[in-house]
């Protein structure tokens, strides 16, 4: 069946809109806890969530319609996504839950799943809530309604996880270091974890207020986390977003490391330490100067389509560990089971520390190429791959391009819009290339 609720990462929209509503989300944890006693008799899930103000609503009606279904469920407060998952596998719980909207604005929200294993659960099991929720309720009766508990250590366990991530070995002290939460769910997490581990720890982004989330500041807003590591004479500063599964990391120049170039130092770093990489995983619009760069290690870069979901999807179909997106979506499969902010921003700062140089200095020779991306809008009914005028400009730009740059061509699946991407070493030539495919594509 078609999916009407699930989309790539959960399901998520405006709140008080259908189908982010108390009555839905009541129907939603009745549907799951169903689905979930089809195999486990007596289903215990945790629910987490960021700091917006909606998360008490979403709370208190997933909580009732679980109950409502013979599940018992464990309160964790506002945790990381990847908290969450820690806690669901820690803990041998049957589902993790949780309440965000990831970097999208307060008023948005949204709910996602993982496994007992702590990993995002597959197609099939969200088709499953679906058929599920257009099924009328089955409510258990008074003897069989569950029972709902708050974690009291929620947050330490998980600030004790996060700093087991990184080499024993080492220490953070005698680095200073600004912390951005994003005045999201890692708020009373990030900074503790860094501060434990000997750093000298300042923050932004950690007084939320219910309405201010990823508002000016965190990985989507990184200019805050720039101007303060300057102002504060900062070596680093850590940007998470508001549910702190994505990182941007910022140096005491105010250079901003996106992810493609962090996915690389983590790849170097185990390479430095005689850890065999069999390859990584990036996606479509993973810079080709990191490609290349991973190749003249060793290590065969493969793209999967954009986004978290795909890159651990290929990750697993491979055996591989280590993959992620530019967005600072970063994935270390031998350190956790989901992409986790914190968990990466430590391994790049233990690859700091084990090679005593600057993060600069592992990036030397690693140049991103200038990417031009052009959004051409076009006419109702038009299919760009039948352009010929469009295929034949495609293949020009292919040949001169050559081994130095790269084209994409896609689809956005939300808009009739055409992306068109040119990367390449010159960005004159990048751009000319582009406007070339861009008007090729409307003729």
């Amino acid at each position: 069946m078609g999916r009407r609720y699930f989309g790539t990462d959960g399901i998520r929209g405006t709140v008080g809109a259908a189908p982010i509503t108390p009555d839905f989300m009541l129907r939603l944890g009745h549907a799951v806890g169903r689905v979930l006693r089809r195999t486990v008799d007596r289903p215990t899930v945790v629910i987490g969530k960021d700091t917006r103000i909606s998360g008490y609503m979403i709370e208190s009606a997933l909580e009732a319609g679980f109950a409502s279904a013979g599940v018992d469920v464990l309160l964790s407060g506002p945790l990381p996504t990847p908290g969450v998952a820690y806690l669901t596998r820690a803990l041998r719980l049957d589902l993790g839950v949780v309440i965000s909207a990831s970097h999208n604005p307060f008023n948005d929200n949204g709910v996602k799943f993982f496994s007992a294993r702590g990993e995002k659960l597959p197609d099939d099991w969200e088709s499953a809530v679906e058929a599920a929720l257009g099924e009328s309720p089955q409510w258990v009766d008074s003897t069989g309604l569950g029972k709902a508990r708050r974690i009291d250590d929620a947050r330490g366990r998980y600030i004790e996880f996060c700093k087991s991530t990184f080499g024993s070995e080492l220490s953070l002290k005698g680095l200073k270091v600004v912390v951005d939460a994003a005045h999201g769910a890692a708020y009373h997490v990030a900074p503790d974890v860094f501060h434990e581990l000997g750093a000298e720890v300042s923050s932004i982004g950690c007084a939320p207020n219910g309405t201010n989330i990823n508002d000016g500041v965190g990985a989507t807003a990184p200019a805050a986390l720039v101007a303060a590591v300057r102002e504060r004479g900062a070596d680093y500063g850590v940007a998470l977003d508001g549910d702190a599964d994505r990182l941007q990391l910022v140096d005491a120049d105010g250079r901003l490391y996106n992810g493609d170039e962090l996915l690389y130092v983590m790849v170097a770093d185990r390479i430095a330490q005689g850890q065999a990489v069999a390859g990584a995983v990036g996606t479509l619009m993973t810079n080709m100067a990191v490609e290349l760069a991973l190749q003249r290690r060793g290590v065969p870069l493969v793209r999967a389509k954009v986004g978290d979901r795909y890159v651990l999807e290929e990750l697993g179909a491979r055996g591989w560990q280590l993959g992620g997106e530019g967005s600072g979506h970063l994935l270390a499969l031998d350190k956790h089971t989901t992409g986790d902010g914190i968990v990466s921003a430590l391994q790049v700062l233990q690859a700091v520390r084990r090679s005593g140089r600057p993060l600069a200095s592992l990036l030397e020779g690693v140049s991103l190429f200038p990417q031009v991306l052009i959004n051409v809008r076009l006419p109702d009914g038009a299919d760009w791959r039948q352009n010929a005028r469009l295929a034949d400009e495609q293949a020009r730009v292919e040949r001169e391009l050559g081994q130095s740059g790269r084209l994409l061509i896609r689809a956005s699946g939300t808009e009739p819009v055409l992306r068109v991407m040119v990367e390449a070493s010159d960005t004159a030539a990048a751009r000319g290339c582009a406007e070339r495919l861009a008007a090729a594509a409307l003729n």
